[in-house]
């Protein structure tokens, strides 16, 4: 991969932030060198490997470890090049236990030396892929989206989000900066739902969702015409109540519809009743947060 080029699937920034991370993975796993490597492989030589899976999972991340090797062997082996990483799996795809993920080739001590770091991310990758097709295919034909949300670990969020979209999610916001989200405490702050929306229209062009929890609180936040209502901590059948003021709102008033999200406490076992409930999209922060990893070696032929 050329690291002067955005990572597939990511922007020029995403790409940026991503590197990042990158860098920093291997500043602490290598440090000034691999010290094991230098005093073993003082002389270049080659080698060829597969990552290889030791438990089911959905593939995500192999254009990440091809830029991370990309980023190694600039850094510490004065090329970008000394490994060639090639994609047995394309983002998406299930696999089994012993099925090859991907397939390296290159400088040993280059493919040695970026082994620990490129495994703790594919793995991680692979868990939040995993995690989120189960909810993407626990809601099948509901019409109902799978959404993630800002509950990542600090520096992991956007190759997070990259898995989410491997397992079928879709992504919510990437942070403060690209969408008005108004919350609870917005509200707190600023007054009634309805306001808050209006204001936030005045002063700025970017979309707008408003976090509402009681049905009074949909009900005046409608005529402002947000683009999306959150419904926060809501049950199905409160649920399919709002999705039917909103029907009712919208009809009588000439309003533009909003998306309706169901968000808050959403788990496997109950996202299906939500998602049956008529709302267009369901966050679910434990696409992300304690995701865990899925058991993946890298084994040299």
């Amino acid at each position: 991969m050329n690291p002067d080029s955005p990572i597939p699937g990511l922007t020029a920034a995403e790409t940026a932030l991503a590197d990042r991370l990158l860098d920093l993975a291997l500043d602490e796993d290598l440090g000034s060198g691999d010290a094991t490597t230098l005093a073993l492989f003082a002389e270049s030589g080659t080698a060829s490997g597969g990552y290889v899976a030791r438990e089911a999972g959905v593939m995500a991340g192999g254009d990440v470890v091809a830029r991370l090797f990309a980023l190694l062997g600039r850094r510490f082996f004065g090329s970008a090049d000394k490994v060639r990483v090639d994609k047995t799996l394309a983002d998406g795809e299930r696999f089994a236990p012993g099925d090859e993920l991907l397939a390296v080739e290159g400088e040993a001590g280059a493919i040695l030396s970026g082994e620990r770091a490129s495994l703790n991310l594919l793995q991680r990758m692979c868990a939040v892929a995993a995690r989120t097709r189960r909810y993407v295919d626990s809601v099948a034909g509901a019409g109902a989206a799978i959404l993630d949300t800002r509950k990542t670990t600090p520096g992991l969020r956007v190759l997070d989000k990259l898995s989410v979209r491997a397992g079928g999610g879709v992504n919510h916001r990437m942070g403060l900066y690209d969408m008005i989200l108004i919350k609870d405490n917005h509200l707190a702050a600023r007054g009634g739902a309805g306001m808050a929306v209006r204001t936030a229209r005045e002063r700025s062009g970017l979309e707008i969702m408003v976090e509402v929890d009681t049905l009074e609180q949909l009900r005046d936040a409608l005529p402002a015409e947000p683009d999306y209502v959150l419904l926060d901590n809501m049950g199905p059948d409160l649920l399919r109540e709002a999705v039917a003021i909103t029907a009712e709102t919208v009809r009588r008033e000439g309003l533009r519809r909003p998306l309706l999200e169901a968000s808050g406490g959403v788990r496997l076992e109950t996202v299906r009743a939500i998602a049956e409930s008529g709302v267009d999209r369901v966050s679910v922060g434990a696409l992300t947060h304690g995701a865990g990893s899925v058991d993946i070696g890298l084994d040299f032929y």
